[in-house]
């Protein structure tokens, strides 16, 4: 038996269920090790160029683009609420200025999003102070009053959107649908990309493998909703709105979405121009 010689990131967020349940079942082959990490995590190491394919941050690919490949109708987007991207606040968002705002650290692409929904759509500056997100130190800063508000996503987001964990917030605003109301576009959280440098045909055979594996997990939500919910203690029937409600292609308006959120960044001067390049055979 050979070793694999790829090495592919993926996130252990429930939202990753769909692209990666039936490799776990061993129902979809992969030739290729996993590697679990949060977004961030899983960022560095493409740009370390120790992973050889990866989801990452949409945000990591805009940051470094000439490095990668992307790899194409595969992605983790939503047109409208996205569930598991949230801020919880004290006081309503246009009042924020002045106050801090504590933000995940695990996630770029949620935090640039706050920042520009907070320039151009609250119109106010907070103070953003970084935090973790997870869901065994959630508590600790909501008994923080110098903390009006935290970015939170991911498992635990959902966790506490849904009851699963208390919430002393009383404003809640989920990203997607923000993002959603703005534009009128999908948001793309994250994408999944190769490095430029790795072989053409084994990047291939995994695109092709995450591709099957989705297939098999967009035809399984029930299956993966239930896993998601013995996991986490959400209750299932949020699981399956929350799984039902993503979209794991890259279509033209989700790329449409994508641009958009790229070319505001690089208004921004928080990146530089750059291009969409996909992995192919040619």
């Amino acid at each position: 038996m050979n070793t694999p010689t790829m090495r592919v990131g993926r996130i252990p967020y429930i939202n990753c269920y769909p692209v990666y349940g039936a490799v776990d079942r061993r129902i979809v082959p992969l030739a290729a090790e996993l590697v679990d990490g949060v977004p961030t995590a899983l960022n560095k190491h493409m740009a370390d160029g120790t992973l050889d394919v990866s989801v990452v941050s949409a945000v990591e690919y805009a940051r470094d683009w000439e490095r990668y490949l992307l790899l194409p109708d595969l992605a983790i987007s939503c047109d409208g609420p996205v569930r598991s991207v949230m801020l919880f606040s004290r006081q309503p968002a246009e009042e924020l200025g002045g106050r801090q705002v504590l933000v995940s650290r695990s996630s770029m692409t949620s935090v640039h999003l706050l920042e520009l929904l907070f320039d151009n759509v609250w119109k106010t500056k907070p103070v953003f102070v970084a935090g973790d997100a997870e869901a065994s130190d959630l508590r600790e800063p909501d008994t923080d009053p110098s903390v009006a508000a935290r970015l939170v996503i991911g498992d635990a987001a959902l966790m506490l959107g849904t009851g699963a964990i208390s919430s002393p917030y009383e404003h809640v605003y989920d990203l997607g649908l923000e993002w959603k109301k703005w534009t009128g576009l999908p948001f793309v959280f994250a994408v999944w990309v190769a490095q430029r440098t790795a072989d053409t045909q084994q990047a291939l055979a995994v695109h092709g493998s995450l591709i099957e594996s989705r297939n098999w997990g967009l035809k399984h939500l029930d299956v993966l909703a239930q896993q998601a919910h013995e996991n986490t203690g959400v209750p299932l029937a949020a699981c399956e709105e929350y799984l039902s409600g993503l979209d794991y292609g890259l279509s033209y308006p989700h790329l449409g979405g994508l641009t958009e959120f790229y070319r505001r960044l690089t208004l921004a001067g928080k990146v530089a121009p750059g291009r969409l390049a996909f992995l192919s055979a040619a």
